[in-house]
C-alpha cells in the first residue's frame, strides 16, 4: 500500500520534501519506532477523537498517551476515542488503524501535543503498517500550521 493517496497528494500540494522509511509490519506506534530504530519521541502518532461537534485528530509522540482529563479540560467537554468502524470510514485510503498524523488532508481539525515539536525530524504513519514518512520539524510545523498546540499528553504507564 505504501503512502496513503490523500497523504501523498497533500504532501505534494504543500511542496513537502519527505523520506519514506519502510519497516517490518507492526501494529502500534511503539513497535513502529522500534522497527525503524528511531526514538518514540520522534514518532507522531495520531488518535482520532470524537467530541460533540465531530471528530478531530490528537497528535502526540509515540512515547506518550493522551491524558483524557487534560484533553477534556482543553476542549471544555468530554471526548472519546473513535471506534474502529468510524476510523475505517474516515480513513478509507489507509490500512485499518494506520492513521497519518496530518488531519488536514482528511478534513479533520488537529490538536498537537507541544512536545512533538522538540525533535529535529518527525516521523508519521504513512497509511499502512510498514511505512513511516520522515519530515523535518519545519515541514511538520508547516503541515500543522492550522493545528492547535497544547499540552495534553502524559507518560506511558
Amino acid at each position: 500500500m505504501s503512502i496513503a493517496t490523500k497523504l501523498r497528494a497533500h504532501l505534494a500540494r504543500k511542496q513537502i520534501d519527505f523520506y519514506v522509511a519502510p519497516h517490518r509490519r507492526t501494529t502500534d506506534a511503539m513497535s513502529s519506532a522500534e522497527a525503524s530504530h528511531i526514538s518514540p519521541d520522534c514518532l507522531a502518532k495520531a488518535v482520532v477523537v470524537r467530541a460533540s461537534d465531530g471528530y478531530f485528530l490528537a497528535v502526540l509522540p509515540a512515547s506518550q498517551r493522551i491524558s483524557w482529563s487534560r484533553l477534556n479540560a482543553l476542549l471544555g467537554e468530554p471526548c472519546f476515542m473513535a471506534t474502529e468502524k468510524e476510523l475505517d470510514q474516515l480513513f478509507e485510503d489507509c490500512a485499518h488503524g494506520a492513521i497519518p498524523a496530518i488531519g488536514e488532508c482528511y478534513g479533520l481539525d488537529v490538536v498537537v501535543e507541544a512536545s512533538i515539536c522538540d525533535p529535529p525530524d518527525v516521523y508519521l504513519e504513512g497509511g499502512d503498517h510498514t511505512t513511516l514518512v520522515r519530515v523535518s520539524q519545519a515541514q511538520f510545523a508547516q503541515l500543522s500550521e492550522n493545528a492547535r498546540l497544547a499540552h495534553f499528553a502524559a507518560a506511558l504507564e
